[in-house]
């Protein structure tokens, strides 16, 4: 089943089960997806609809933190829901550790040795973590074993 196949079939089980916000939820998720395919004039794949939900996430992980600096725990709260809800479409996220290791491998793939050669080391490595860890956390790690 496709992503945007099991976006449906959870978005009727919310609406059976009168669950409001994770209808809401799911209805923003499959608004994002339906205005890129409007765009480009085609279906998305699997991939694609990833990198919209990845997105969804990391606007909401950034909403989070400017809630909870200017001190709005009733919003904060609201924008955890909606990360636990958008998380539950992302494959199984891989620990620091073993992100740790894709790195310190992809350095030894490419030969790199210094911070200049950064880019090489995240082109190489990011379609192997896609969808599957946060892009800082890779970026601060590729940066601290290249140092």
């Amino acid at each position: 089943m496709s992503l945007s196949d099991r976006l449906n079939e959870d978005m009727k089980q919310a609406m059976k089960s009168q669950d409001k916000f994770r209808l809401s939820v799911i209805r923003m998720i499959r608004s994002a997806i339906k205005n890129i395919e409007i765009d480009q004039r085609r279906s998305l794949d699997d991939n694609e609809v990833l990198d919209i939900i990845s997105r969804e996430i990391k606007q909401r992980k950034d909403s989070l933190q400017e809630f909870e600096k200017a001190g709005r725990e009733d919003l904060a709260q609201a924008a955890k829901a909606e990360i636990a809800v958008i998380a539950e479409y992302l494959p199984q996220q891989l620990t620091e550790e073993e992100v740790r290791v894709l790195v310190q491998q992809t350095i030894q793939e490419t030969g790199a040795s210094s911070k200049a050669e950064m880019g090489k080391v995240m082109g190489a490595l990011m379609p192997k973590v896609k969808g599957r860890a946060d892009g800082k956390l890779v970026n601060q790690l590729v940066q601290q074993l290249l140092n």
